[in-house]
């Protein structure tokens, strides 16, 4: 189970700052079991560790995210609103790995969509006893609540009841901000 989570976190191992799963698989670490099926895997860092990813992952060419168009990312630094990456590894086929970066300002998660929403940044990401860290599930949820799909769903019912009461309120609070009709609020 989560081998695919566990590849990830040995590409990361060189990696010297705060990294996590995040999207789908995040909930399934949260949870303990895979609850779906996922298409790709992505992994969260803070905007200012970009270099020490490239760093770390030497034998990988990244593309960046430009107004909906894989670019070259060469060494440049990258601001917002450039936020995600995709990478492969040059040797290994099949190797990928989407990287989304985060903003940061006096020790909190800033939500880049939302900039008055944010979380601490010493709980942003979890180490469960597997040793593979991930999203706080509640970030999670709060980035796949605008334009929901079925699988964003399936996610948001596989973890609500098992948040603590103010990750709950934490979320309830965000989307009450972010998307202010969101089913989501009634339930939490």
């Amino acid at each position: 189970m989560f081998s695919t989570c566990r590849k990830v976190n040995e590409w990361m191992l060189k990696f010297d700052g705060k990294w996590g799963i995040a999207g789908g698989w995040a909930i399934d670490l949260f949870v303990g079991e895979e609850t779906r099926p996922h298409s790709d895997i992505e992994v969260a860092l803070f905007r200012e560790d970009q270099q020490a990813l490239r760093k770390a992952l030497p034998d990988w060419s990244f593309e960046k995210v430009v107004k909906g168009e894989l670019i070259s990312w060469e060494k440049e630094w990258l601001e917002l609103p450039v936020h995600e990456l995709h990478g492969v590894h040059k040797q290994r086929v099949g190797e990928r790995l989407e990287v989304l970066l985060n903003e940061t300002k006096d020790g909190e998660w800033i939500f880049r969509r939302e900039s008055s929403i944010s979380f601490p940044e010493s709980s942003l990401f979890l180490v469960p006893n597997e040793g593979v860290p991930y999203l706080h599930p509640a970030v999670v949820l709060l980035y796949k609540a605008k334009n929901a799909r079925e699988k964003d769903h399936a996610d948001f019912d596989a973890v609500k009841d098992l948040l603590k009461v103010e990750d709950k309120e934490w979320l309830r609070k965000a989307l009450w901000v972010h998307v202010p009709e969101h089913k989501w609020i009634q339930e939490l």
